[in-house]
């Protein structure tokens, strides 16, 4: 049998289980997760020596970074249009959506299309290039 569990057995019945009327074993676990004379004690060390301890660190991961996309909705693809061709890749936009309506026929060329844009686009009279279009694919 486990030391614990024999203390535990011993001390039954008492008020405080050998643990005193004071502190009564509560608040005696460790912090956790940091480093010993960094929060309250010794703070001036960190301030003056260590101001980066604190905060996020390490690097972002490149794949995370292609994965940001600059997307346009079609409805407002009809606010931006001035005329009948529309190239989203000089303006910044890597996908057009599909939430919305269009009523202009419009020739968009974009990196990226949603099924459901191009949908809606070839259904007003309009055409969709997208870059895998342009490579040949």
């Amino acid at each position: 049998m486990p030391h614990k569990l024999r203390k535990i057995r011993k001390t039954r019945g008492s008020r405080t289980q050998g643990y005193g009327r004071i502190g009564q074993h509560r608040d005696a676990g460790n912090k956790g997760n940091r480093k010993v004379e960094r929060h309250k004690h010794l703070w001036s060390k960190v301030v003056t020596y260590e101001p980066d301890y604190f905060g996020n660190h390490g690097f972002t991961s490149p794949r995370s970074l292609n994965k940001i996309e600059n997307t346009l909705n079609i409805q407002r693809l009809t606010e931006i249009a001035e005329t009948n061709i529309v190239n989203l890749t000089e303006m910044g936009y890597t996908k057009l959506l599909g939430a919305g309506k269009i009523v202009k026929a419009l020739t968009v060329t974009v990196p990226a299309c949603s099924k459901l844009a191009e949908e809606k686009v070839t259904k007003a009279g309009g055409k969709v290039i997208t870059a895998s279009q342009i490579t040949g694919e």
